[in-house]
């Protein structure tokens, strides 16, 4: 099998991802990145006890997270302010709680990180001898996010390949599944998912209100299984809230933004 390069953050996803390429038998270099998010110190040492788990080594890079401004009028000055602007940033406000597909949930958009990833990762790939960089964007992220859709997808890995002389490509195989049908792959192959992150906030347990632990606690719940990193009394707390916040969603939003209706496939 070939090498190839993966995005992995810690989350549920790229660990998924990530199981599923050594399965597939591919020689893999784990890539992580830091950018300066509420909640990168939890996600990273999640990756790093998943990188322990399967005995992978991961490269960790972390991106600038300030850019210095140049003021020549007063005195040759620089001042330092944020590269990118989200409120996912621990330079920006404060995570929006509630549906993933809300459009308070553009707060969390980070401008072209994506694209920023996965440019760095195809140079990394190509001086490293792998052959393509895989990430693990689904379905679900489409509404919210411009960077996880498919055509965006296609055009970078047609710049990759027109932009690298080994012809590296991306790759995103989850791009066309649901969080729960990722949650069901990764059961089925044994991913480490009680070893994942997933929540926004960035606190020392997930605080089961922001989009991306409704989320996560959907998909486990749509599968009928409990997300094995958080205690029976989270769950429990986690599933009632997810229950409400969707039954509002779908209240507010009967006419459309992203889905028109969400369900519970578990009832």
């Amino acid at each position: 099998m070939s090498k190839v390069v993966a995005i992995v953050s810690g989350g549920m996803d790229s660990v998924t991802l990530l199981k599923k390429l050594l399965v597939d038998g591919y020689e893999i270099l784990v890539l992580n990145f830091s950018y300066g998010s509420k909640h990168n110190f939890m996600e990273r040492r999640a990756l790093l006890d998943v990188c322990d788990h399967l005995h992978v080594k991961a490269y960790l890079y972390d991106l600038p997270t300030t850019a210095d401004q140049y003021i020549p009028s007063i005195h040759n000055a620089f001042q330092a302010v944020p590269l990118l602007e989200s409120g996912l940033l621990k330079t920006g406000g404060e995570i929006p709680e509630g549906h993933y597909a809300e459009p308070t949930m553009k707060e969390t958009v980070v401008p072209f990180r994506n694209g920023i990833m996965l440019a760095i990762a195809v140079g990394f790939a190509e001086s490293h001898g792998a052959t393509a960089v895989y990430y693990g964007n689904h379905a679900g992220d489409h509404a919210v996010y411009p960077d996880c859709r498919g055509e965006f997808v296609l055009s970078m890995s047609q710049a990759a390949l027109k932009g690298t002389y080994e012809g590296i490509q991306i790759f995103s195989p989850f791009a066309g599944m649901t969080k729960a049908e990722i949650v069901k792959l990764g059961l089925e192959i044994d991913a480490p998912l009680h070893l994942t992150w997933s929540c926004y906030k960035g606190g020392n347990r997930p605080c089961l209100v922001c989009s991306t632990c409704v989320e996560r606690i959907q998909a486990f719940y749509d599968t009928g299984c409990i997300d094995p990193s958080l205690t029976g009394e989270e769950w429990a707390h986690g599933v009632a809230n997810m229950k409400k916040v969707i039954a509002r969603f779908n209240e507010e939003y009967k006419d459309g933004f992203g889905r028109s209706e969400v369900s519970l496939d578990n009832t």
